[in-house]
């Protein structure tokens, strides 16, 4: 395994991150804590990423899931002292109503939130907190451009929210914290209210990226490397679009774009096109179509780590040996050939 220093702050993390989001929904505890177990033992990962809304897709009957087989994990190895735990707290969305109604950064639910996220984790603190998606309206989870709506009852509460988080940083629940889904104007924002207030900066910035998606290479990414705020890539492979098995004869009828046809994001005719050209050059190269994509990722200079996640261990496997994947030259300049013609088919 590599590993890096998490941007400005002090945490040694693996450059692959295991991601949670299955567990409990396309994973039992028992496999999840076999995934934990190989992930930490055998291939030296110790950077662990979850949320309160997990496992995907959420619902009010397996929601908290996922964080409590990490718990029931954390409890039986009593190793919490070796791993870097992530989570976060939900933004608004009509359809999660079940874990709060109205769903709101305000210091209540903020506070409401974490004691729930440590309760399930079976830990007393979290080494990073991230707030899972704006609360404004913007453009995130597949929206290109920015509609604005002049009749969006948001008002700029960045303020409050960072002295809300600086509270749990102060009551050791948590030691640092961070955005996801977030915007090039909402980072930044961030970093200037927590400046002028001498409150606590995001640190990392977790956004989907793969070679489907690298909106984040515009604007965001020299934010990253200038600001120190590292990128925490998710859905690197694009739902397993980019592993190639959805192209093959083997059997997909459990694999997520079969599962839940909703998360449409991935599923167009030309995220589909550009993906089968990316495993055909993978397979042209003699490479594993998923360690080719994740490679790429593993190079980018604003990248903290690379959330990889899987629904078996064979996956899991394939995908953390990644880390080991160098792309040639040529590999790359074919990669870039190809985003030309069909950049970002999956924002």
């Amino acid at each position: 395994m590599k590993y890096t220093i998490l941007g400005k702050t002090k945490l040694k993390v693996s450059k692959i991150c295991l991601g949670t989001m299955t567990w409990g929904e396309q994973n039992t505890e028992k496999e999840a804590h076999e995934q934990m177990d190989y992930a930490t033992q055998q291939a030296g990962i110790n950077f662990m990423d979850a949320a309160e809304m997990y496992p995907v897709p959420g619902k009010a009957e397996t929601q908290g899931r996922t964080e409590q087989y990490i718990g029931s994990w954390l409890q039986k190895r009593k190793n919490r002292d070796k791993i870097i735990l992530a989570s976060k707290v939900t933004g608004p969305s009509g359809g999660l109503k079940h874990i709060r109604n109205p769903l709101r950064f305000t210091r209540e639910q903020i506070k409401e939130a974490i004691n729930n996220n440590l309760t399930r984790l079976q830990t007393d603190y979290l080494d990073l907190y991230q707030l899972h998606w704006p609360e404004r309206k913007a453009n995130f989870f597949g929206k290109l451009g920015f509609p604005h709506d002049a009749e969006d009852d948001w008002q700029d509460n960045f303020l409050e929210v960072l002295e809300s988080l600086n509270e749990l940083v102060k009551a050791g629940k948590v030691r640092h914290i961070g955005v996801s889904n977030e915007t090039p104007w909402g980072l930044m924002h961030y970093l200037e209210v927590a400046r002028r207030h001498k409150l606590p900066e995001m640190a990392t910035i977790q956004n989907p990226y793969s070679l489907l998606n690298r909106t984040f290479e515009v604007g965001l990414s020299e934010i990253a490397i200038r600001e120190n705020v590292p990128l925490l890539a998710y859905s690197p492979l694009a739902f397993g679009l980019l592993t190639g098995k959805y192209f093959s004869d083997g059997d997909v009828s459990n694999a997520r774009l079969t599962l839940f046809p909703k998360f449409s994001r991935y599923n167009g005719e030309v995220s589909r096109q550009a993906a089968r050209e990316y495993v055909e050059l993978a397979h042209e190269s003699g490479m594993s179509p998923s360690q080719m994509a994740l490679a790429y990722i593993n190079t980018r200079p604003f990248l903290g780590a690379n959330i990889i996640g899987a629904t078996s261990m064979l996956q899991l496997k394939e995908n953390i040996e990644s880390i080991n994947t160098e792309l040639p030259e040529d590999v790359l300049e074919k990669i870039e050939e190809i985003h030309l013609r069909m950049p970002n088919p999956a924002p």
